[in-house]
């Protein structure tokens, strides 16, 4: 034992044990505390909302105008016909901004219910009326929000959150408050402060669950619609559909494009090699037997070119052994080093393996050309009726998919079946891809003896 060593903290293993307690406990309180500031937070956002309710309110008040300037102008009165001009401007400019305002806002308020409160609310809106291109007038404005049952669902929301709603996301805060004031009030009686240091800790304790009612009472407002729901998946199937006709119609374009200038080309010149054998073979049989030599190298490289080509378009691997098996076949071709795990027990559609096969290959050819990684690991699971795959890289990061390298691609691919690709990768790295596509696995075959 050296010195300065006492059996009761030994490499200060004791000292790290009891100090785990505490840990945990300021992780404890540092979540209570987070979620005590976002439920502030939001509720500012409901201020804001019932702001935006008044100016509305005070923006409707333009049909009211147009009657008194009506009546002015009937009886010669200026001053009633400019109220009557203020209220129309207020409904032609000021109530879209308004409605805009409170979108905008609810907006907000879904993402913060996904990213605060663990409650995902999808985005319901009808795209834009000029999104093809149209004209964008006031009229074709009014049309957009007015037709679109998720303005008037946000604007109940802003109305009832502005009134009650709040209070979910506040009450911690307040609880919190009033028990501090209680400690420190000169002349609280006991039970008062009982009371308050009660209502606080319970605050404090009960803030995340609250956090999350007010995300699900969000949610009963500003999530879409079963119809709302029905036109966005229409609108999604009709994207997906467009993009992988175009691109079907551009790899069926390379295929062209790869047969014409390899495979095509080389088969011609051995034709001609084999011609000009044919006519040479009598009167020179060794010119002939050097072109037969030529033409069987040629026919070797357009085999080889063929079987790339084919490989590209769906490797044999792929069809033979499955998802896992080609991978694993491809980590071979690669100069990486790579470690996969897969815990794989059936097979998915033919499908949804290609789709899978390719994307890993494309994230392969990237961390490849631009990560500069030593290694890179690849998991694929498979659970709830989803696959999933994981890509790690320890390069240098910053991977965008708004900057190309293949990765806009692979959310086309992916899009057509309904999967999604998750980016992480910061600069400094690890660069961290998941794939997500959902499936059902089907069970191998075995053979009854």
């Amino acid at each position: 034992m050296s010195a300065g060593q006492t059996p009761d903290n030994r490499d200060g293993r004791d000292t790290q044990d009891a100090s785990v307690p505490w840990a945990a406990l300021w992780d404890w309180l540092g979540g209570r505390l987070a979620a005590v500031g976002r439920g502030l937070l939001l509720f500012w956002l409901a201020l804001a909302g019932f702001v935006l309710l008044v100016a509305l309110a005070a923006v409707l008040a333009g049909p009211p105008a147009l009657l008194v300037g009506a009546v002015g102008y009937v009886h010669g009165r200026k001053l009633a016909l400019v109220v009557a001009s203020l209220g129309i401007v207020a409904w032609l400019v000021v109530a879209p901004l308004v409605l805009l305002g409170m979108r905008s806002l609810a907006r907000l308020t879904r993402r913060l219910a996904g990213r605060w409160c663990a409650v995902p609310i999808a985005d319901p809106y009808l795209p834009a009326l000029w999104a093809d291109g149209g004209k964008r007038g006031p009229r074709r404005r009014y049309a957009w929000l007015l037709t679109d049952q998720a303005t008037w669902r946000d604007l109940l929301w802003v109305t009832v959150d502005g009134c009650v709603g709040w209070i979910l996301a506040v009450l911690p805060a307040v609880l919190l408050v009033l028990g501090v004031l209680a400690v420190i009030a000169p002349y609280a009686s006991l039970q008062v402060r009982v009371l308050a240091i009660a209502g606080a800790a319970f605050g404090l304790w009960a803030a995340p669950s609250l956090m999350r009612g007010y995300g699900f009472f969000a949610r009963s407002m500003l999530a879409p619609t079963g119809q709302a729901e029905l036109a966005l998946r229409v609108r999604h199937l009709d994207q997906t559909r467009t993009e992988a006709l175009h691109t079907g119609a551009a790899e069926i374009r390379r295929i062209e494009r790869d047969l014409h200038d390899g495979a095509q080309a080389r088969l011609v010149a051995m034709g001609m090699t084999l011609d000009a054998a044919g006519q040479i073979i009598d009167t020179n049989p060794g010119a002939a037997r050097a072109l037969l030599w030529e033409a069987r190298d040629s026919s070797v490289k357009a085999l080889a070119e063929l079987r790339a080509l084919v490989r590209g378009i769906h490797p044999p691997v792929l069809a033979d052994r499955g998802l896992a098996d080609a991978i694993q076949a491809l980590t071979l071709d690669t100069p990486l080093r790579i470690h996969l795990a897969s815990d794989l027990y059936g097979r998915a559609p033919a499908w949804v393996e290609s789709a899978a096969y390719f994307a890993v290959s494309e994230l392969l050819a990237n961390v490849s050309k631009h990560a500069e990684a030593r290694e890179t690991w690849i998991d694929i699971r498979h659970a709830d009726g989803m696959l999933r795959i994981g890509v790690t890289d320890n390069g240098h990061g910053g991977a965008d998919p708004a900057r190309g390298t293949g990765l806009r691609g692979i959310e086309r691919r992916l899009a057509a079946f309904d999967g999604i690709l998750a980016i992480s990768s910061p600069l400094g790295g690890p660069t961290a891809v998941t794939l997500e596509i959902p499936c059902e696995l089907s069970l191998p075959k075995t053979s009854s003896s």
